[in-house]
């Protein structure tokens, strides 16, 4: 068996908004409770994120998200019609443009607790196969 990752826990002050407006824009199902003290959002088949509430500091995480062109722009026009901006690089302005010096498209946003999302076609991380 090949090594997946299953979830990750992502703090949030409100998990249940976290978790909503991230499965929304992806277009992908949540439950606002689960198992334990989490609101999740089923990324894929094989990936859960769980959002859970805390009072206490938490660092900012980042996901990428790798999606098909057809995904992309579907998410893309989400985010858009959500007003929530976005940038074509990982630091920088909210510039609200997309990035393609990889061979693809990707954008950065960041949610409402702070944690950012990336979204791209093409990995930069990884060699096509």
């Amino acid at each position: 068996m090949s090594i997946e990752l299953d979830h990750s826990i992502v703090s949030a002050r409100d998990k249940v908004a976290s978790a909503r407006q991230l499965a929304e824009l992806l277009g992908v199902p949540w439950a606002p409770a689960t198992l334990g003290p989490f609101a999740a959002v089923y990324v894929n088949e094989g990936l859960t994120l769980d959002f859970i509430d805390t009072d206490e500091d938490f660092p900012v995480q980042h996901f990428c998200f790798r999606v098909s062109p057809q995904e992309f722009d579907a998410i893309l026009g989400r985010i858009q019609a959500a007003g929530i901006p976005y940038r074509s690089t990982v630091r920088g302005p909210m510039d609200r443009q997309v990035d393609t010096q990889f061979g693809g498209k990707g954008i950065y946003w960041n949610e409402p607790e702070g944690h950012q999302w990336e979204m791209l076609t093409v990995s930069y991380a990884r060699e096509a196969k």
